[in-house]
């Protein structure tokens, strides 16, 4: 998993796991079995209920739609899911690299969880439940938002805004620009000015409008990290650029 340590990971998942084995509540004694009290973990409820945080951002991670997938097999045992969950984590953090070198595939990955931080915290929370159509287009509007942000613009919005900020227009009272590199007369300047202005209309017209208009039809897990890779770069070019104010010198 890129980014990811996994000797913490495992020793976090270790943790809860033994934490989380369950101990019967009966009791025998002179040839009767007594029942005191219900099963219980191994670890208080406290301190399971520390350790279930940490364990479940280790699980958006290395699994990220457990908690839709996994099953939860015990009305008993509130941590039945997590459990169960931390065990599958593990097996597969612990032969990650033993099946991919039996796979044949040593591709590099993309995380979803280290793309440009506008493009992935717009999706997390729904891409944890599989919606990903969804995590998209809440991307797409935050890396819209964190634009106007920026520039300090709410009159306008998504592609249009992008023409106006990237334009080679020195900037106007009202209308700030975003310069991806100090403004100067060459051809290097204005390719890297049009190319952003070009790939945020490619972006809103391909990938955001779209969407908009097809919400009875899920989009396909991969193509959605594709889509939200395009969004961390337009993002990133943003967060990256020099805001110019009308008044300011080259």
């Amino acid at each position: 998993m890129s980014g990811l340590n996994a000797e913490w990971a495992l020793a976090e998942l270790d943790k809860f796991i033994q934490q989380t084995v369950m101990r019967n509540g009966s009791s025998s004694g002179g040839g009767a079995v007594f029942i005191t009290s219900a099963d219980y973990t191994a670890a208080s409820d406290g301190e399971v209920t520390k350790q279930a945080p940490v364990v479940e951002q280790i699980l958006d991670r290395v699994l990220p739609r457990w908690r839709a997938e996994v099953p939860s097999d015990s009305a008993n045992n509130r941590w039945a899911r997590h459990r169960e969950a931390a065990l599958r984590a593990r097996e597969i953090l612990v032969r990650e690299e033993e099946v991919r070198a039996n796979l044949g595939d040593d591709a590099p990955e993309i995380s979803a969880a280290r793309l440009h931080p506008w493009a992935w915290s717009g999706a997390s929370s729904l891409w944890a439940s599989g919606h990903y159509r969804e995590a998209v287009s809440g991307a797409a509007r935050k890396v819209n938002a964190e634009t106007q942000n920026k520039v300090g613009r709410r009159d306008i919005s998504e592609t249009d805004l992008f023409r106006q900020v990237f334009t080679l227009d020195g900037a106007q009272p009202g209308k700030a620009r975003l310069r991806r590199m100090t403004p100067e007369d060459s051809d290097t300047y204005r390719s890297v000015q049009r190319g952003a202005m070009a790939f945020a209309e490619g972006v809103f017209a391909g990938i955001r409008n779209p969407l908009s208009h097809e919400a009875d039809q899920e989009l396909d897990e991969q193509v959605a990290l594709e889509y939200l890779a395009a969004l961390s770069v337009l993002a990133r070019w943003v967060d990256e650029s020099t805001v110019e104010h009308a008044g300011d010198t080259a």
